[in-house]
């Protein structure tokens, strides 16, 4: 017997003692099948496993062990769209701030955090809320969030950021940077793979000057009926790429080959996605891959999801022509990145004129 009540925050109504989740938590039916439990599932050894890739010899000066790293990485956003990236150059040190500079911050009393509550209504979208935008199902997700824009410097709104605790602005603005600089490395890898000049793809979502960085720190509280409930329901990511920290809690699957994969907990890793962005531009030949967030009834979960995004106007987003053929036509129409998430959010009522292919047999840009 599912309730029927539903706090503003998610975190208050799995603190309050419920022994059942409002219906409005509740996934649709076809889905319920597909929900298994978290713990059981990361334990799994058969099966399809999400590609680690060792990054650290990819600025290589010897070119043989260079482009063995670029095939690597080449191969992984080709067949997966996600993975493990190992030896990245952050420092461990500066990610443990990070992690307990978002940790303190969601445990701060509720009436704490309201202070930097968004207001979606009016679109202030950055701040403290429980739900980031409309979704396909109609369904609320189990989850919290804090959401603002990281890099460049010059776009920060310090009024949003929190002042508690006193390390959160010093420590996510120094891992901003480093982020940053490993986008570069990546997005220039991942122009190489495709027989790009090695700054193409980077220039197309935006270059250093334009390229935005949006931190959303997921809180994933415990869930009384985890069989029942989804953090955040399947979609894919409309960045250009997104790299994720998380707190060693399993939640994350991908659909890959018609099945939900469990991504296991790595240490010292980062999860980076390829978004829609560069599957766009790519003309389809990188996925972005179709994922959701499960959630349990023993551990909180809290990851910290940083969107490389290009500017929303500026860019008209399209295949890149030396990467359409005759037998490998344009999949995609051309639209900018505000058009793509207009597209994505209110797909139902739009008249879509272009007709779209997307890999294997899924609609991935449009879940």
């Amino acid at each position: 017997m599912v309730s029927t009540i539903a706090p503003s925050r998610v975190e208050s109504l799995a603190s309050s003692g419920i022994q059942s989740i409002p219906k409005e938590y509740v996934r649709p039916k076809e889905e319920l099948t597909s929900i298994g439990d978290v713990f059981e599932e990361e334990k799994k050894e058969d099966g399809p496993q999400v590609p680690t890739i060792d990054i650290k010899d990819i600025a290589s000066d010897d070119p043989e062990v260079r482009d063995r790293a670029i095939q690597e990485l080449k191969k992984a956003a080709m067949e997966w769209g996600v993975m493990h990236l190992v030896n990245h150059g952050i420092p461990d040190e500066l990610i443990n701030r990070v992690k307990v500079a978002g940790e303190a911050f969601f445990q701060l009393p509720i009436e704490e955090k309201e202070k930097y509550a968004n207001d979606q209504a009016s679109g202030n979208v950055q701040g403290y809320g429980s739900k980031l935008a409309n979704n396909v199902s109609g369904q609320l997700e189990w989850e919290d969030y804090f959401f603002h824009l990281i890099f460049p410097e010059d776009k920060w709104d310090l009024s949003i950021w929190p002042r508690y605790p006193s390390d959160y602005i010093p420590a996510v603005s120094e891992y901003s940077k480093h982020l940053r600089a490993l986008a570069t490395k990546i997005l220039s890898a991942l122009s190489l793979a495709l027989g790009l000049e090695e700054g193409r793809l980077e220039k197309e979502v935006g270059g250093l000057e334009e390229l935005l960085l949006q931190l959303k720190i997921n809180y994933y509280p415990k869930c009384p009926e985890p069989e029942l409930a989804l953090g955040v329901e399947a979609h894919t990511d409309i960045s250009a790429l997104t790299f994720i920290l998380h707190n060693m809690v399993p939640g994350l699957q991908l659909f890959y080959e018609g099945k939900w994969v469990t991504a296991k907990c790595v240490p010292n890793s980062i999860v980076m996605h390829i978004g829609d962005t560069i599957q766009i531009l790519s003309n389809g030949k990188y996925k972005s891959i179709l994922h959701r967030g499960l959630v349990n009834k023993e551990k909180v979960r809290v990851s910290w999801a940083v969107f490389c995004e290009p500017p929303k106007e500026k860019i008209i987003l399209k295949p890149l022509p030396e990467l359409v053929t005759e037998t490998d036509p344009a999949r995609y129409p051309p639209r900018s990145f505000a058009q793509h998430i207009q597209y994505k959010l209110f797909r139902k009522t739009q008249d879509v004129q272009a007709p779209v292919i997307y890999g294997d047999n899924h609609d991935y840009l449009l879940n």
